[in-house]
Formats: structure tokens, sequence, C-alpha cells
């Protein structure tokens, strides 16, 4: 018998554990295991939280992107995909709607896209500032210089959103285009710490040619950088893409790494993701019972959801959208926890 128990204690309290025992609770499928992982996420995120769970209203503003990330279905070689970009009218008109429901977080995420120059995205994110001091707002951009950065957070940008996918080097260039580096991402997401930001970084698990290793040494980066916010989700393909073939990314795992991500990191901002909703009608729901604390209804216009298709089938509808928050609310109160629409502004976490 493997002394499951001891270690997930262990972990809960000293928030780590060594590299091999991480790698074992990574691997490990085990029923037994992941129930006290699970119990003990939840434990943790309930003893800071409450049975609330934040709601951020993501709004994607452009599936046009410059890169060609070879898992991304709104990368620049898919030519099939119907190609759309907000203007600021029509991101304004989706922080109102949203505003009026009640979200008092906005979530801009978007493809890398040339013609939402730097002076656009600071000119949008001043008028949401001005128009509703009250909210916080998330860009989720890509990479950009630090000048950039600076730029959109003197504008009132307080929160940004950069998974690092991957710390290994060799792996992050096997799933990106050449020009991509790990060390420009790791840069950036520096950058954007010491300016200010409230800053998220996090991976896909289970993309083509992951190993256990390379999710330890993530967990690793991860317990180091101290993220304010941890985005965790599993590897989904998409049919236009290099990996059309490769299969998705492990639920259970997944959620085991979700579970010792809220253990090692006590006060993160963890968001049950809508690919975990995409890949399990019951995604959502396991991924709060996982530990995660946050969830994001979509603001975006809803006859553009489907065409920001990072992966194939996404969920964009019911409870997923904003028009579903009813149906939020109900999912939620099924297993104890309610809505919460604070900001959830942490410090060092």
């Amino acid at each position: 018998m493997m002394p499951w128990e001891e270690w997930v204690e262990q972990l809960r309290r000293d928030r780590t554990l060594l590299p091999d025992r991480l790698a074992l609770l990574v691997e490990t499928d085990d029923a037994e295991l992941e129930t006290l992982l699970a119990n003990a996420a939840r434990s943790v995120a309930r003893l800071h939280f409450g049975n609330g769970v934040y709601v951020r209203g993501l709004i994607e503003v452009s599936n046009y992107c410059r890169n060609g990330c070879y898992y991304c279905g709104i990368r620049s070689a898919n030519r099939g995909l119907q190609r759309y970009r907000l203007n600021k009218v029509q991101i304004l008109e989706c922080c109102r709607i949203g505003y009026s429901l009640g979200f008092r977080t906005f979530v801009l995420q978007g493809g890398e896209d040339p013609l939402q120059t730097d002076d656009f995205v600071e000119e949008v994110v001043s008028a949401i500032h001005t128009i509703w001091p009250d909210c916080a707002i998330t860009l989720s951009l890509g990479e950009k210089s630090r000048e950039s950065y600076e730029r959109f957070f003197r504008a009132g940008a307080s929160r940004y959103l950069l998974r690092h996918e991957t710390y290994d080097s060799a792996h992050y260039r096997s799933l990106h285009p050449p020009g991509m580096s790990r060390d420009n991402r790791l840069r950036c997401l520096d950058d954007l710490k010491s300016i200010g930001y409230q800053t998220g970084t996090g991976i896909m698990v289970g993309s083509p040619g992951q190993t256990v290793n390379h999710l330890v040494d993530d967990l690793l980066f991860i317990q180091r950088f101290r993220p304010q916010m941890i985005g965790i989700g599993p590897f989904l393909p998409h049919h236009a893409t290099p990996f059309a073939h490769e299969p998705a990314g492990n639920l259970r795992q997944t959620l085991r790494l979700l579970s010792i991500l809220r253990l090692m990191h006590p006060l993160a901002l963890i968001p049950s993701t809508t690919a975990l909703a995409t890949l399990s009608p019951e995604g959502r729901t396991r991924g709060i019972l996982a530990g995660a604390n946050v969830v994001m209804p979509n603001l975006s216009p809803s006859s553009l959801r489907s065409n920001y298709a990072l992966y194939d089938d996404k969920a964009c509808l019911g409870a997923e959208s904003a028009e579903g928050i009813a149906q939020l609310q109900s999912q939620l109160e099924s297993i104890g926890y309610r809505i919460d629409w604070g900001r959830g502004d942490f410090g060092d976490v």
C-alpha cells in the first residue's frame, strides 16, 4: 500500500513534496488517491473562500492570430476558420451587458491579432476602467513587449493571464512554430509580475509529447513563480491542426493536478475551465470539487462564440454562457456552492 494519506497531508501542510513523490501523485490512476487529493483540496479552498465561486465575464475579442501554434484552432494557417475581431463599441457593449448581470471582472482574451494594436488595447482598457471603475480588467492577449504591458497596466488592467504551457524547452518547441520560445514566454511572465499585475500562468495536460517529468517540472516552476492565478486544462485536439488525431488529455489526471496545485497554492484563483466542461458534461462541477474556485461564463456575442475555436466542440452555451447564469447557479447549488460576484483580489500566494 502506498502512503497516499501521509503524502497528501504533507503536501497540504508543507505546500510541496519531493519531485519523485509528486511524480507518483501525477501519474497514479488510483481512486483512493484521487478522493484524498480532492477532499484535501476542496477543504483548503473552502477554508479560504467559503462556498463561493468567483465568476469572470469572458470576452473573446479576436480570433485572428499571427502565430501558428500546432495545437490551436485559431492558428494563422487555419484557412477554414471564419475570422472576426470585435471593435471598441462591441467590447463595451459586452461589458455593459455583463455589468448589468452582476459581473465585476472582465477577461479580454484573444489571439495575437496585429490589427488590435497597443493603441487599440490601451484605449479599450481605459474606457472600461473609466466607465466601470469598480471592475477588475484581466487581459489574455499573448506575448507582448514590456512597454506594451506597462501601457495596459497604466490604462487600468490589473491582471494578465499567460499560460507557460510547458516549462521544458524542447517540449515547448514541439508545440510551437520557429520564432516562439519558452524563454520569451517566461520573460513575458517575469515582466508582468514585476510591473505589478496579478499574474496567471498554467499548463495543458496531455499535450502531445508530454511526460510525467514535464508535469513535475511545471509544478515546481509554478511553485517558484508564485502566480496569483493558475489555469490548467486538458489538451483538446482541433481538426485543422497538426495534432488533429492526437488523443485528448485525461480528465482524471487533470483533476489530480488541479487538486495538487490547490494544495500548493491555497490562495490562488484557479478556474474550472471551459476545456474541462468540453471534455466531460460534469467537468466544470468536478473541477470545483477538486479545488477550483473560478468560472468564466462567456460574454462574447453569441453569434461569434463558436468561431473562437481553440479546439473542437467548445462548450459555449448553457451554463458556459452569460445567459446561462441561472443554470450555472443551479449547478453550483447542486454541489453545495454559490456564485460570488466579487473581484476576489488577493496578494502574494
